[in-house]
């Protein structure tokens, strides 16, 4: 059989996941996936894997335990007798799958069953919890001891078949409560309980029957480590009735302790300057993480929409004979990032490299487009200080032809850009008299649809910001809506790249709510700080 690894995916938080964990993802030849393990992670995994999703919410489980159990044995042999060149089934589970995780139990029954298994540890919701609420599960002058404890105990129907067995050996009631409340109210320390929402007041009462203070402090963390983390803190007396008015729901840990009271000075998570905005970001979907990350790593809650794909031309004879023979040209110009790549692309499969360049000027139409060019050896030449093509033709035609009529008379220019580019850079360079030589070499087109989690945050009107940075992802924003989810545009507010995409998103009547003064990514988010910032 195919080895089963038990992988913990950390508390949510997909930047958690240990190294060991997206290492075993990238051989995986299948993944059971659990509720709390984030799907962001399954973007590790071959394109040709099999991703199972086995959660279970409350009553609503989409598979029993011992399902589980049997299904990880049934993929083992499976993938063992397809597949005999090392892949493995990664099971996958929230937090630490040897903590509150049933891994135990799993491995239990690979082992009978004569599967090879291995264990990953991952971050436990109780420490990274805790810990992303501002609150230390230890501290020298307040406790050396933390409790970590189920809030959910078992009932009949959660427990597989082997674990009422095992239990049964060793209990004449399998199924008795074990968590001993008075001696926890004893105990003092820092309590970490996990999956008791539910059971709060039980917990909260029981707690205070076993001697333990009303006044004690507590805080309930939900969905610890992601963007829409909400933390409740009060006495432990009070702390049920506060989370229920909150509307806290499960997923949630409760700390129970003084170092809760250490929140007020250590809270950093939800301090996060774009902590509580969901911001909808539409670029290519390449692009688009890259944004996304920025904005995560702010604290916002990033939805993507890629409103672009980039794919090759129908062919590359013009771009394969412009590239071999750049010694024609006086200057190479660049009007994306996208444009650079492709032609590196296309150098490279001609065995050529950035020494192609060499006595050319290369102008960039902005920095995203600059640092493309960086990083495959080349600087470039000439960057206009606002970053739109009428403003990189005044440049070129000051710096090659000292700004008079038909200056550029004689000289050659190769333009390498989006089919869609708009024509105002080519006509005038044309106009100050250049030869130009104007290549598509990629074409952008309008995926089919949007994700399912996009349109359902519109509808909920659960976005409060989206980003545009061409005036392409306007138009085909607007054209992959449904009629009546463009309405649901107007209600989010719209930060704009620069004036040719806040024209576009105008004609939408979808105007700009912000433009970013400096046309680039970092000037899209100086901007959208700014206005987070005065709200």
């Amino acid at each position: 059989p195919a080895t089963v690894y038990l992988v913990g995916a950390g508390p949510g938080d997909a930047g958690l996941a240990t190294t060991a964990a997206v290492e075993a993802l990238k051989t995986a030849a299948c993944v059971i996936y659990d509720a709390l393990a984030n799907p962001v992670l399954l973007k590790h995994c071959p394109p040709d894997c099999e991703n199972i999703y086995v959660g279970k919410q409350a009553a609503a489980h989409t598979l029993s335990q011992d399902g589980i159990n049997q299904l990880l044995v049934d993929k083992a042999r499976y993938i063992g007798q397809k597949s005999p060149n090392g892949r493995c089934i990664v099971r996958l589970k929230g937090g630490d799958p040897y903590v509150f995780g049933r891994g135990g139990e799993e491995g239990e029954f690979l082992r009978k069953a004569g599967v090879p298994f291995r264990t990953i540890p991952g971050i436990t919701a109780g420490l990274a919890g805790a810990a992303y609420a501002g609150i230390p599960v230890t501290h020298r002058e307040l406790t050396s001891t933390v409790t970590f404890v189920t809030g959910h105990e078992r009932d009949r129907t959660e427990l597989s078949a082997a674990a009422i067995g095992a239990a049964s050996a060793i209990s004449s009631d399998p199924i008795a409560p074990r968590v001993n409340y008075k001696a926890l109210a004893q105990l003092g320390g820092t309590l970490v309980f996990y999956m008791g929402v539910k059971n709060l007041p039980d917990i909260a009462g029981q707690l205070m029957a076993g001697g333990m203070a009303a006044s004690t402090p507590a805080a309930v963390i939900h969905k610890a480590t992601l963007p829409q983390q909400r933390t409740v803190v009060a006495t432990l007396g009070d702390i049920a009735a506060q989370a229920k008015a909150a509307g806290i729901t499960a997923p949630a840990i409760t700390i129970v302790g003084e170092v809760v009271k250490l929140r007020s000075e250590l809270n950093w998570f939800e301090a996060q300057p774009l902590f509580g905005q969901t911001i909808l970001v539409t670029r290519t979907r390449q692009q688009a993480s890259g944004l996304a990350a920025e904005l995560t790593a702010l604290g916002a809650n990033v939805l993507e929409a890629p409103t672009i794909e980039i794919t090759p031309p129908d062919d590359f004879i013009a771009t394969d004979a412009a590239l071999k023979n750049l010694a024609e040209f006086d200057c190479v110009v660049f009007t994306s990032a996208n444009g650079v790549e492709a032609a590196w692309r296309r150098l490279r499969a001609q065995g050529l490299d950035c020494r192609a360049f060499a006595g050319r000027q290369v102008a960039a139409i902005g920095p995203a487009t600059h640092e493309a060019l960086g990083n495959i050896g080349i600087v470039a030449d000439l960057m206009p200080e606002e970053f739109v093509g009428e403003k990189l033709a005044e440049l070129i035609i000051a710096s090659f032809g000292k700004g008079y009529a038909n200056s550029l008379a004689g000289r050659k220019f190769l333009l390498l850009r989006a089919d869609i580019a708009r024509p105002a850079l080519r006509e005038a360079l044309l106009r100050a008299g250049a030869q130009v030589t104007d290549i598509a070499i990629y074409k952008t087109l309008r995926p089919a649809g949007l994700p399912a989690e996009v349109l359902a945050a519109l509808e909920a009107s659960a976005i409060q910001w989206i980003t545009f940075t061409s005036a392409s992802t306007a138009d085909n924003l607007y054209e992959m809506l449904p009629k009546h989810l463009r309405a649901a545009v107007q209600r989010c507010r719209r930060l704009s790249i620069g004036p040719i995409t806040s024209q576009a998103l105008r004609s939408h009547d979808w105007p700009a709510t912000i433009e970013a003064t400096q046309h680039d990514i970092p000037g899209m988010i100086n901007a959208l700080l700014g206005a987070v910032g005065q709200a």
